[in-house]
């Protein structure tokens, strides 16, 4: 299969796989017009969409897709059934597209319903794992994502995390100013840097990589806890990562 990222309002991507004979799924189609557009370069035959959260810069492409192609099953969680969704999926599912197995789980914390899906190599994370960071807790609690990162952190080292943002150049920024003498953030700061100043895209990303120089995935990292102020007495991993997000809402 191939990977192909879609550049989508000013830092989505929508993600594609396609396979030799052109078939191909979408993930989280923002807007179709670029979509589309693509679909016409590469002569793709759009097959399945999956949906990993119901915010409209994730799903408002959906029914301009499904009309120009009705044959297109759409699977998403719970909350995006009123977006459009035709197969409601939740966590511990496997679903097939064009032959190849995903299995969903759920990954609450930026939405209560968000779920990811993974098909190895592959992870469509959608909005709760971006590189260097993190989404924003819009409706979970810090200890739901929390756990939800856990789950991504466990996956193989090889995984390509197909987040759906260009939020890297910031996210370094803000670890840096956590871990300013961490050599593989400071290293990985300096490349995303130079790729952003090209215009270049920083995802994918592999997850190894990713749980070194992410400090969200980092909450039980002595390095990071040293530089907790001590005062806080944070005992607790779910703790460390809301003091985290709370410092990311604020930087």
């Amino acid at each position: 299969m191939n990977l192909n990222s879609i550049s989508a309002f000013q830092d989505n991507y929508i993600w594609v796989l396609s396979q030799q004979n052109g078939d191909c799924l979408i993930v989280d189609p923002g807007e179709a017009a670029p979509v589309l557009t693509a679909i016409a370069e590469h002569h793709w035959r759009p097959q399945a969409i999956l949906l990993t959260h119901h915010h409209h810069d994730h799903v408002g492409g959906v029914a301009a897709l499904v009309e120009k192609y009705p044959h297109l099953t759409v699977y998403g969680p719970e909350e995006t059934r009123t977006k459009g969704a035709t197969h409601i999926v939740s966590d511990g599912d496997h679903i097939t597209v064009f032959g190849s197995e995903f299995s969903v789980f759920s990954t609450p914390g930026h939405t209560l319903g968000h779920v990811c899906y993974f098909s190895h190599p592959y992870l469509f994370c959608g909005d709760t794992l971006f590189s260097g960071g993190c989404g924003r807790l819009f409706e979970g609690t810090p200890e739901q994502m929390y756990q939800s990162l856990e789950k991504i952190r466990s996956l193989p080292d090889d995984t390509v995390v197909c987040a759906a943002h260009e939020y890297t150049l910031a996210n370094m920024k803000f670890a840096m100013s956590i871990l300013p003498r961490d050599k593989g953030i400071i290293d990985y700061y300096n490349e995303v840097k130079e790729l952003r100043a090209k215009n270049q895209k920083t995802l994918p990303v592999i997850l190894k990589n990713e749980r070194h120089i992410n400090v969200f995935l980092r909450a039980n990292d002595p390095d990071l806890i040293k530089e907790i102020p001590e005062e806080t007495k944070l005992l607790h991993p779910e703790q460390r990562f809301a003091w985290l997000r709370s410092k990311k809402d604020d930087f």
